[in-house]
């Protein structure tokens, strides 16, 4: 099966806007219980992020986050508000810690907020979501309204988690900037894989297995020392 994504040049532009680490929504400052991880020596190099990373994009919560931003992207292409808070208020209750739903949250404001100044015609259906919003709900608007292919926005989103975490495995084992892009270029076809495997994926066999990343959320909060709001 060819599974080349076609997209426009102002399409790849956009997705390459949304997924970009300059997006100034915040995601730096979080490390999703990896700073937690580093400090228990869970994770102590390059190959122990590795295997987290790929953990978490084949059995992990990141998953569900991806699958929830295709239903946004469905239901705000539809102009399906009722759907797009179903989903929201789905994604806020499946969050397993208060600072992972904190993130979300904050993350979804924050591009809400941008896009409302970028592209005023989302404004009503961002209006209508309220607030909190979560990340991948607002994502999932910007997604419907630039009209951009769902696998590359998959591919986007998958790609920018995983940048992020691996930003901050550089600063905290800490590695160095060209085993930082290794590790990303290594990790490209599992996001192909997840993306197809996301995209699968009917409502009710929406499920992960994050127990590892909840119970390092849960004891980063009480941490003593932090470089990373999570």
């Amino acid at each position: 099966m060819d599974n080349t994504i076609m997209l426009t040049d102002s399409h790849l532009l956009s997705i390459l806007q949304l997924a970009s680490p300059a997006l100034p929504v915040g995601a730096y400052s979080y490390s999703e219980g990896l700073e937690m991880l580093v400090e228990n020596g869970t994770i102590a190099n390059q190959t122990n992020l590795k295997d987290w990373l790929k953990a978490e994009l084949l059995y992990g919560a990141i998953r569900l986050e991806a699958a929830v931003m295709v239903r946004s992207q469905q239901s705000a292409k539809m102009n399906d508000v009722e759907s797009l808070c179903r989903w929201n208020l789905w994604l806020s209750a499946a969050r397993e810690t208060e600072e992972l739903r904190a993130s979300s949250w904050q993350m979804g404001r924050s591009l809400i907020q941008l896009l409302g100044k970028l592209e005023p015609q989302i404004i009503p259906i961002a209006n209508a979501v309220g607030n909190p919003c979560n990340y991948a709900i607002a994502f999932g608007i910007a997604v419907a309204h630039w009209q951009i292919s769902i696998q590359a926005a998959l591919l986007g989103y998958l790609h920018s988690w995983a940048s992020n975490l691996i930003t901050a495995g550089v600063k905290l084992i800490p590695l160095g900037q060209t085993a930082g892009q290794q590790l990303l270029l290594d990790l490209q076809p599992l996001f192909s894989v997840a993306a197809l495997e996301i995209l699968a994926l009917e409502d009710d066999e929406l499920a992960c297995c994050s127990w590892g990343l909840s119970l390092a959320s849960m004891q980063h909060e009480t941490q003593y020392t932090r470089l990373f709001r999570s």
